[in-house]
């Protein structure tokens, strides 16, 4: 698979270019599987430390991430969309934060006009989980479809999970909003949404594969073959640092952490073994590169290494 990356400019339109500078974006692309890939961000989250390491034993911790420059107060993971599009279809992985998550995301159609695509042309989009980051960016301000010609495409098992009047009382205060906000955008494209399980081909050449862990319902999905194989990961292998390190760990991240750190295993020993490429949504450089052993755990090679 031939990686190309260049710097992009993203139009602001007409009305604000006399006042507001060209945003610059570095843009991922590759051909494979019979589609043109491409990363798109749409900003990054900013969390505090304690979001990924808390409860972890600080000795064993403190060894892991010395070979990794972290900040001490606060992490920034990037979020990094895939976007495939042929002459038939233009398919989003995932729909971005939006307008209402927060504030350093939700920059999903900057990046989009970068790469040339206007809203209204994407065909598809598939989600791989109902998190805020992934799924609230289908709504804009005032409520309307921000990709008002796709179909929408989620899992049976995370669309029952989040359709669940009672997951807002199960889930934890901590994570209510997540339920609140996921019922009432998953409400608002429930006329134009297919479902699917593992193993299913949801799309031309894409297959589903169950990653749960991360969320009940959690996808991951492949496309491609032998060495231009390609998983888009979503959030199942969640940072660069501690989830390629010790996978058996488990991720406050997570909503279930034992199945996560079970899938998370899984997942990395195959894509080392089998060289598969893997797009991961917040991974650096883009999010896309190669997974390699190192001593117990994995290391992340971004595709620019």
């Amino acid at each position: 698979m031939k990686i190309n990356r260049r710097m992009v400019l993203a139009g602001m339109g007409a009305a604000a270019l006399a006042q507001t500078p060209l945003r610059a974006f570095a843009m991922t692309s590759a051909q494979i599987g019979g589609y043109e890939f491409i990363s798109v961000s749409d900003g990054n989250l900013v969390l505090p430390r304690s979001f990924f390491f808390e409860g972890l034993p600080q000795d064993a911790l403190a060894e892991a991430l010395a070979p990794f420059d972290l900040p001490q107060d606060q992490l920034e993971p990037p979020c990094n969309l895939t976007l495939l599009r042929n002459d038939e279809r233009v398919i989003l992985f995932d729909a971005g934060a939006g307008p209402a998550f927060m504030p350093s995301a939700g920059s999903l159609l900057d990046s989009l006009d970068a790469a040339g695509v206007v809203p209204e042309a994407v065909t598809d989009v598939v989600f791989t989980h109902g998190h805020p980051d992934h799924l609230w960016g289908v709504l804009d301000d005032f409520d309307d479809l921000v990709f008002p010609n796709a179909r929408y495409h989620m899992g049976q098992v995370e669309w029952d999970y989040w359709r669940d009047p009672a997951t807002v009382d199960r889930i934890g205060p901590a994570r209510a909003a997540f339920a609140v906000g996921a019922a009432r955008r998953l409400e608002a494209i429930e006329d134009r949404v297919s479902h699917f399980a593992d193993g299913d081909e949801v799309l031309p050449g894409i297959t589903a594969q169950a990653s749960f862990g991360h969320t009940p319902g959690h996808m991951s999905f492949l496309l491609g073959a032998g060495g231009d194989a390609l998983l888009i990961g979503g959030d199942a292998i969640g940072n660069h640092h501690l989830a390629f390190a010790r996978p058996g760990w488990a991720s406050g991240s997570d909503q279930d952490p034992e199945q996560g750190a079970r899938t998370r295993q899984r997942l990395l020993d195959r894509l080392a073994q089998e060289q598969i490429w893997l797009m991961g949504f917040h991974l650096p450089q883009g999010g896309l590169g190669r997974v390699e052993r190192r001593g117990d755990g994995y290391r992340f090679l971004g595709a620019a290494q």
